[in-house]
């Protein structure tokens, strides 16, 4: 059915007759209602008063009776000159048992009212003493005139409401069959604005379709470019490693290739990180402590014309933010100002507390955290798109748009915001509003450093990994780290391994793999079967990461660094510790 068509009311001639004749007959029956309502007063009126004046005649034979029998007329005059009080009574006379006036009063006539005459006999004990007269006007003139103008008052605003709607039936049906008039034009502008409507829609999905295959290209074009370069600095640096045995030449090539790979890995968190799907390892921290350690990174970022500046709060708030999102985040804003400023300059980072701040989504306590530097500064009309992923006014090869994206999502997934206020010639400030933590501040781990570790191994380990390139990698990572790995390539070769051999004490699982089981349902079998045995997951996927990081689950995320690796397993292991002395990790 038409969701804007509706039935309309069709208001006939024959329709608009019969109501004519309903709206005269109500009218003539309220006239007809009108008249036997004042023909039934005047009645009742009249009845009345007949009564009334009866009264009065009994009344005053009543009290002449002595004076009638005594032959006082003076008395009797007393009594009928007090019924004179009553403007209404014209004639009052008594008459002894002779005929005889006895006492009199009477005034002047009124006689377009009429008259009501009453004569009663004065008895007193069987005698009859005489008689009296009385006679009054049936009603005041005036009186009857008021009473029967009500009675034309009301038929004269019958009349008018015949009139009025009588008009106000012409009226509608005017307006009735303007109403069909319009309700005909609505029908075609319905019809037609059904047709823009469908029409419409195929342009908005065709333009849908246009800007999501614009964004794909845009992603695949900066991403494989960027992606080729790396591959090219990894493929190139292997082929030059193997044509030379110079342990100089060859430790500068695998730095190379290490840094590609790095660079690589950043890419990676930078795009899940916009996505928000990059699984966050929040944890309390020091927010001045950090920085402070972070003044070396910043200034490799940077180059020497450029200096750094520390500006922190002695009583600084801590945060609870993802630390290595916390790194990348500066990194990518430094980057940032070092390409605004091409004739050098300088970067303050700056931090302060903001309490009880009340602006737009920011409620609550939150550190601000300001980079700024003093730059070209950014148009006023592009800073709003700054944050927008692959918008870049760099030239080609110079950036993929992704830096403060990256920015920006981390600020929204740690629960505060991103402000930019910028002026032309002048520089940049960028500023982060993260939301202040009330728990303690977690120390940063030790990290162990590379190198093959004497003596007895730290531990067994069971690693549960698909791939074979990937275990065997892993594998030569945990040896030199001085553990004594065991492998299982899938969830269910990982049970069976733990039933038979009790002494491994951790178990690392990629969460990915083949079968019904994966990394995830494999830490929960665990914990059920073992809840003594700790388990870390790792894992490159975004959805898996996050699947384990919403259930509380140990993560390592792919790529990771051999340094990564040996903090994790001896946070483990500082864990096992801690639960077996009874007391929580540091």
């Amino acid at each position: 059915m038409n969701p804007l068509s509706r039935p309309r009311l069709v208001w006939t001639k024959a329709a608009s007759g019969r109501n004519l004749f309903v709206v005269l007959g109500l009218a003539i029956a309220l006239i007809a209602s009108g008249v036997a309502m004042a023909v039934y007063n005047e009645q009742v009126q009249q009845t009345q008063r007949v009564r009334a004046v009866r009264v009065q005649a009994d009344i005053l034979a009543s009290s002449i009776t002595a004076a009638l029998s005594l032959g006082t007329s003076q008395d009797a005059q007393e009594y009928v000159n007090a019924l004179a009080a009553n403007p209404d009574i014209e004639d009052v006379r008594v008459y002894d048992t002779s005929g005889k006036l006895f006492a009199s009063y009477a005034r002047p006539a009124h006689a377009a009212g009429g008259h009501i005459v009453v004569e009663r006999p004065v008895v007193e004990k069987g005698q009859t003493f005489g008689r009296v007269y009385l006679r009054t006007e049936a009603e005041p003139l005036a009186r009857r005139i008021a009473r029967y103008s009500g009675v034309g008052l009301l038929t004269v605003m019958g009349a008018l409401l015949v009139a009025v709607l009588a008009a106000a039936q012409a009226s509608l049906a005017r307006a009735n069959r303007e109403l069909e008039a319009r309700a005909a034009e609505l029908a075609d502008a319905n019809e037609t604005l059904l047709i823009e409507m469908s029409e419409r829609e195929k342009a908005e999905e065709a333009l849908r379709q246009s800007q999501k295959m614009e964004a794909i290209g845009k992603l695949t074009g900066g991403v494989a470019h960027d992606f080729n370069n790396l591959l090219m600095v990894a493929s190139s640096g292997l082929d030059l490693m193997e044509r030379t045995a110079d342990p100089a030449r060859r430790s500068v090539l695998r730095d190379g290739i290490r840094q590609a790979l790095e660079r690589g890995a950043s890419l990676t968190r930078q795009l899940l990180s916009f996505s928000r799907r990059a699984p966050l390892n929040p944890e309390t921290v020091d927010l001045a402590d950090r920085i402070e350690n972070m003044r070396v990174l910043l200034e490799r970022s940077l180059r020497e014309d450029i200096e750094v500046r520390l500006r922190l709060a002695p009583d600084l708030w801590p945060v609870r933010i993802d630390s290595s999102q916390l790194e990348l985040a500066l990194v990518n804003i430094a980057v940032n100002a070092r390409d605004a400023m091409p004739q050098g300059g300088i970067i303050q980072v700056a931090a302060e507390n903001h309490p009880a701040m009340d602006d737009g989504d920011l409620k609550g306590d939150f550190v601000r955290l300001a980079i700024s530097d003093t730059g070209e500064g950014i148009a006023p009309d592009l800073i709003s798109r700054v944050i927008e992923p692959f918008f870049t006014t760099k030239e080609v090869g110079r950036g993929t748009g992704l830096g403060l994206s990256q920015v920006y999502g981390f600020a929204k997934a740690s629960g505060g915001d991103l402000r930019i206020t910028s002026e032309a010639g002048k520089g940049t400030t960028i500023a982060l509003y993260i939301p202040r933590s009330t728990e303690p501040v977690v120390e940063q781990p030790k990290i162990a450093r590379r190198g093959r570790t004497a003596g007895k191994a730290k531990g067994r380990i069971l690693l549960v990994e698909d791939d074979e390139t990937v275990a065997a990698l892993v594998i030569d990572m945990v040896t030199e780290l001085g553990y004594e790995p065991t492998r299982a390539a899938t969830a269910a070769a990982a049970l069976e391994a733990l039933e038979k051999d009790k002494s491994l004490e951790l178990v690392f699982s990629d969460m990915v793999m083949p079968g019904p089981m994966n990394g995830l349902d494999l830490a929960r079998e665990i914990g059920r079967r073992r809840p003594d045995l700790p388990v870390v997951l790792t894992t490159g996927f975004s959805d898996a990461a996050a699947a384990a990081t919403a259930e509380g689950m140990r993560l390592l995320v792919k790529p990771y660094r051999i340094e990564a690796l040996a903090a994790e397993l001896e946070a483990v292991r500082e864990a096992k510790r801690a639960q077996r002395k009874g007391k929580k990790p540091h």
